[in-house]
Order: structure tokens, then sequence, then C-alpha cells
């Protein structure tokens, strides 16, 4: 493979693709929390758009060292984000039923539920590695931090457009963002088992 435009392109494509989940669970996060400072919403955005580089360059990992063990590990990619994000998803309901009955208002993501999101929106980015096989490590390198740079933009909409509409509903956000959370679950699922 060779620097062109395409390969920028095609990462930057890639970066949309990968994105897509961990936009739905920033939009998620900024419907539970629509008080967020910038601040809090850099370091989301952040966090997932570590990951969504992180588990490509893995996967090309794997494919230039120890191929045969990540096919073993594949088949559970699905069935992992599903565990992780329903998790993460059905806290976020148990809270927001609590908080509907109790009209408390702390429904603030913290660093760990935070870094499990990361990991269960991006664990399916580990495939990308095959994907970027034929790429040599700068090339992998440069294809991940696009990947990056995508996915922190995409996820800094999600919160904001999260934030907008979590103010106008802020007593049924931690719900609704929970639900999100657990659809997405079944929706890599189903799309990694399918």
């Amino acid at each position: 493979m060779e620097w062109n435009l395409l390969f920028f392109f095609n990462s930057i494509l890639l970066g949309v693709g990968l994105a897509m989940d961990a936009f739905s669970v920033s939009l998620a996060n900024g419907l539970n929390e629509p008080e967020m400072k910038n601040k809090k919403m850099c370091g989301i955005a952040g966090v997932f758009a570590f990951f969504q580089a992180l588990m490509p360059m893995i996967g090309w990992i794997c494919v230039h060292t120890i191929v045969q063990y990540f096919q073993a590990f594949e088949k559970f990619i699905p069935w992992i984000a599903l565990m992780l994000l329903g998790f993460i998803g059905g806290k976020m309901l148990k809270e927001g039923i609590k908080n509907e009955e109790s009209e408390t208002e702390d429904n603030k993501v913290d660093l760990m539920a935070l870094l499990v999101q990361g990991v269960a929106t991006s664990i399916d980015a580990l495939s990308v590695g095959f994907t970027i096989a034929e790429y040599g490590l700068i090339m992998a390198i440069v294809c991940a931090l696009i990947i990056a740079f995508v996915t922190f933009f995409i996820c800094l909409a999600g919160l904001i457009i999260g934030k907008k509409v979590g103010t106008k509903i802020s007593n049924k956000a931690s719900l609704f963002g929970g639900v999100i959370l657990i659809f997405i679950g079944f929706e890599i699922f189903i799309k990694g088992i399918f």
C-alpha cells in the first residue's frame, strides 16, 4: 500500500464507521449528564478516540504475530460487547429508576463506566487490524490516528446533541441513555453473530 489520497479517504471512512457505536454511547452520556462541562466532554471523546485507535493497532499486531489466537478470540467479541454495554446500560436504567423515585440528580458518567464503554464500543475494531494488515507499521499508526481524530469529533458531536436533548428531558435521560446502551450492545451482538 502506498501513501495517497485513497489511503487517507479510506482511513477517514474507517473512522466514521467505527465511531458510530461510540457516537451513540456519547449521545447517551450527554443525555445522562446534561450539565457536563466542556473539559469532561473532551475527556470522554478522548477516551473513545483512544480505544478506537488502540483496537485496530492491536488487531494489526495480532495479524503480524499471533493470527491463530486472534481468530479464536474473534467469535467472542459480540458476546463481550453485549455483556459490557448491557451491564452499563442496566446500571443506568437502575439509576434512572432510583432517580425517578427519589428525584436526585447524580447521573454523572464515572471513569470506570467510561473505560468499560470505551472497550465495549471499540472491541469490534480489533478486526480492522485484518483490514489494515497490508499497511506497514507507520501507515497503520497513521490510519489509527486518523480513526482517533474522526472518532473524537464524532463523539464530541454526540455529547453536545445528548446534552441539548438531555436538558429538555432530564428526568428521563438516564432511562433513555440506558436503553440506548443496551440496544447498542444487542446491535453489536447481532451484527457479530450473523
